[in-house]
Protein backbone atom coordinates (compact mmCIF):
# COMPACT_ATOMS: atom_id res chain seq x y z
CA UNK A 1 0.00 0.00 0.00
CA UNK A 2 0.99 3.51 -0.91
CA UNK A 3 2.99 4.71 2.47
CA UNK A 4 0.88 8.61 2.01
CA UNK A 5 -1.59 9.93 -0.17
CA UNK A 6 -1.12 13.56 -0.46
CA UNK A 7 -4.53 15.87 -0.14
CA UNK A 8 -5.32 18.88 -2.32
CA UNK A 9 -6.68 21.91 -0.92
CA UNK A 10 -9.76 20.94 -3.15
CA UNK A 11 -10.06 17.29 -1.63
CA UNK A 12 -10.10 18.40 1.67
CA UNK A 13 -12.72 21.07 1.63
CA UNK A 14 -14.72 17.87 -0.36
CA UNK A 15 -13.58 15.61 3.29
CA UNK A 16 -14.69 18.47 5.31
CA UNK A 17 -18.18 18.86 3.85
CA UNK A 18 -19.36 15.56 3.29
CA UNK A 19 -17.90 14.82 6.97
CA UNK A 20 -20.14 17.36 8.43
CA UNK A 21 -23.42 16.32 6.35
CA UNK A 22 -22.99 12.85 7.17
CA UNK A 23 -21.16 12.04 9.79
CA UNK A 24 -19.38 9.27 8.84
CA UNK A 25 -15.45 9.49 8.83
CA UNK A 26 -14.02 10.06 5.33
CA UNK A 27 -10.37 8.36 4.46
CA UNK A 28 -9.91 10.01 1.31
CA UNK A 29 -11.67 11.76 -1.84
CA UNK A 30 -10.53 10.84 -5.40
CA UNK A 31 -11.80 13.67 -7.96
CA UNK A 32 -12.70 12.01 -11.33
CA UNK A 33 -12.73 15.18 -13.74
CA UNK A 34 -13.40 12.44 -16.36
CA UNK A 35 -16.80 11.82 -15.15
CA UNK A 36 -17.38 14.70 -13.15
CA UNK A 37 -17.46 12.11 -10.07
CA UNK A 38 -16.01 12.25 -6.53
CA UNK A 39 -15.37 9.21 -4.95
CA UNK A 40 -15.25 9.36 -1.17
CA UNK A 41 -13.46 6.55 0.70
CA UNK A 42 -14.76 5.89 4.14
CA UNK A 43 -13.64 4.30 7.26
CA UNK A 44 -14.71 0.22 7.09
CA UNK A 45 -18.64 0.34 8.43
CA UNK A 46 -19.32 3.47 7.71
CA UNK A 47 -20.50 3.26 4.19
CA UNK A 48 -24.21 2.96 5.43
CA UNK A 49 -23.57 6.19 7.10
CA UNK A 50 -22.06 8.13 4.56
CA UNK A 51 -24.64 6.97 1.88
CA UNK A 52 -28.20 7.62 4.73
CA UNK A 53 -31.50 6.05 4.60
CA UNK A 54 -32.71 5.52 1.29
CA UNK A 55 -29.52 7.40 -0.33
CA UNK A 56 -30.35 11.24 1.52
CA UNK A 57 -27.01 11.82 2.39
CA UNK A 58 -25.28 11.02 -1.22
CA UNK A 59 -28.56 12.74 -2.85
CA UNK A 60 -27.71 16.16 -0.60
CA UNK A 61 -24.18 16.28 -1.28
CA UNK A 62 -24.68 15.88 -5.37
CA UNK A 63 -27.48 18.48 -4.74
CA UNK A 64 -24.75 20.92 -3.32
CA UNK A 65 -21.84 20.19 -5.40
CA UNK A 66 -23.25 19.27 -9.13
CA UNK A 67 -20.97 16.49 -9.01
CA UNK A 68 -21.73 12.51 -9.04
CA UNK A 69 -21.27 11.22 -5.66
CA UNK A 70 -19.72 7.10 -5.43
CA UNK A 71 -18.92 6.00 -1.24
CA UNK A 72 -16.49 2.96 -1.24
CA UNK A 73 -16.07 1.21 2.38
CA UNK A 74 -12.09 1.14 2.82
CA UNK A 75 -10.41 -2.30 4.84
CA UNK A 76 -6.99 -3.18 5.03
CA UNK A 77 -7.58 -6.08 3.31
CA UNK A 78 -6.54 -5.70 -0.55
CA UNK A 79 -9.28 -8.48 -1.66
CA UNK A 80 -11.67 -7.24 0.55
CA UNK A 81 -11.07 -3.13 -0.44
CA UNK A 82 -11.56 -4.59 -3.96
CA UNK A 83 -15.18 -6.92 -3.23
CA UNK A 84 -16.27 -3.35 -1.68
CA UNK A 85 -15.17 -1.10 -5.24
CA UNK A 86 -17.22 -4.03 -7.13
CA UNK A 87 -20.04 -4.07 -5.26
CA UNK A 88 -22.40 -5.47 -5.18
CA UNK A 89 -20.64 -7.63 -8.31
CA UNK A 90 -20.23 -11.16 -6.69
CA UNK A 91 -16.44 -11.71 -6.99
CA UNK A 92 -15.15 -15.32 -7.35
CA UNK A 93 -11.60 -14.51 -7.69
CA UNK A 94 -8.50 -11.79 -7.58
CA UNK A 95 -5.47 -12.29 -8.86
CA UNK A 96 -2.22 -9.98 -8.80
CA UNK A 97 0.27 -10.48 -11.70
CA UNK A 98 3.23 -8.19 -12.06
CA UNK A 99 4.78 -8.32 -15.58
CA UNK A 100 8.55 -8.14 -16.39
CA UNK A 101 9.12 -4.59 -16.84
CA UNK A 102 7.38 -3.75 -13.11
CA UNK A 103 3.81 -3.39 -14.21
CA UNK A 104 0.59 -4.62 -11.84
CA UNK A 105 -1.86 -6.16 -13.20
CA UNK A 106 -5.41 -7.45 -11.44
CA UNK A 107 -7.46 -10.05 -12.98
CA UNK A 108 -11.07 -10.30 -11.07
CA UNK A 109 -13.01 -12.87 -12.04
CA UNK A 110 -16.97 -12.20 -11.46
CA UNK A 111 -20.03 -14.75 -11.51
CA UNK A 112 -20.96 -13.89 -15.48
CA UNK A 113 -24.56 -12.54 -14.42
CA UNK A 114 -22.07 -9.77 -12.91
CA UNK A 115 -19.78 -8.71 -15.32
CA UNK A 116 -21.94 -5.82 -16.20
CA UNK A 117 -22.18 -4.61 -13.07
CA UNK A 118 -18.37 -5.15 -12.18
CA UNK A 119 -17.67 -3.28 -15.38
CA UNK A 120 -20.54 -0.69 -15.58
CA UNK A 121 -21.60 1.65 -17.94
CA UNK A 122 -18.86 2.85 -20.39
CA UNK A 123 -16.50 0.97 -18.42
CA UNK A 124 -16.99 3.22 -15.41
CA UNK A 125 -16.70 0.97 -12.26
CA UNK A 126 -13.46 -0.27 -13.92
CA UNK A 127 -12.25 3.24 -14.27
CA UNK A 128 -13.08 4.13 -10.10
CA UNK A 129 -11.33 1.09 -9.18
CA UNK A 130 -8.19 2.05 -11.33
CA UNK A 131 -8.26 5.43 -10.07
CA UNK A 132 -8.48 4.01 -5.86
CA UNK A 133 -6.02 0.82 -6.67
CA UNK A 134 -3.30 2.96 -8.59
CA UNK A 135 -3.26 5.67 -5.73
CA UNK A 136 -3.07 2.86 -2.80
CA UNK A 137 -1.16 -0.05 -4.25
CA UNK A 138 -0.35 1.08 -7.37
CA UNK A 139 -1.96 -1.09 -9.90
CA UNK A 140 -1.89 -0.44 -13.29
CA UNK A 141 -4.18 -2.29 -14.92
CA UNK A 142 -7.47 -3.74 -14.37
CA UNK A 143 -9.21 -6.95 -16.40
CA UNK A 144 -12.53 -8.41 -15.89
CA UNK A 145 -12.93 -12.15 -16.12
Amino acid sequence: MSSEIKLSLEEMRYISLVQDLTGATIRDCIVDEENNTLIFIVKEGEAGLAIGKNGSNIKKVKAILKKNIEIVEYSNDFDQLVRNIFAPARIASIKRVQTPSGKVTLYVSVHPQDKGIAIGRGGRNVHKAKLILKRYYNIDNIVIT
